[in-house]
């Protein structure tokens, strides 16, 4: 009868997908969050935790063991990620031979829908570590200090870049709410 031998291969092949499973089952929740936030749609927010994910299958040697540190590089790489894209998009935007008019929104759309296109067209508009640093303080609620621990910065970095940010948003946003800010 014959005797079945796991191959080392196979062992570290098993390993990894274990690794990858557990981080996956452990962060994927938190990082989807981040990531809808960060963009304008729950598929591209799939797509951003997918692409992460992905990173971290490539390199899984490089993510640091803890919970909190895997986060943080988890984090860090979905920001990255994010980045990369919004810059591929200014790159298109730049090259465009015409830019794009901003439709005019429909009489019977309520307020509060302009509102919230209003302002998540303004943070389309801010550098892409700066709307991360926004985004993750004013509608997660982090504090700069945790902010500062995800993405690898200093605190006085993270508060820096929300002071601009808040500062930028209302330079965007003023002109099209008129004398109602």
């Amino acid at each position: 009868m014959p005797v079945s031998v796991a191959l080392p291969v196979e062992a570290a092949r098993d390993d990894r997908a274990a690794r990858l499973a557990a981080l996956f089952d452990l962060h994927e929740a938190r990082l989807y969050r981040l990531a809808r936030r960060l963009t304008s749609s729950a598929d591209e927010a799939r797509d951003l935790v997918q692409d992460t994910f992905l990173k971290a299958a490539r390199s899984l040697t490089s993510v640091p063991a803890g919970f909190a540190r895997e986060e943080a590089w988890l984090v860090r790489v979905l920001v990255n990620i994010r980045r990369d894209q919004w810059r591929k998009a200014a790159v298109r935007h730049r090259s465009a031979a015409a830019l794009r008019a901003e439709p005019a929104p429909a009489p019977d759309v309520e307020s509060a829908f302009i509102a919230k296109r209003l302002v998540w067209s303004a943070l389309d508009l801010l550098e892409p570590r700066r709307r991360a640093v926004v985004v993750m303080h004013e509608l997660d609620g982090m504090t700069p200090a945790a902010i500062a621990a995800l993405l690898g910065v200093r605190v006085m970095t993270v508060r820096w870049h929300l002071s601009m940010g808040r500062r930028d948003l209302k330079r965007i946003i003023e002109p099209q709410m008129g004398d109602t800010v």
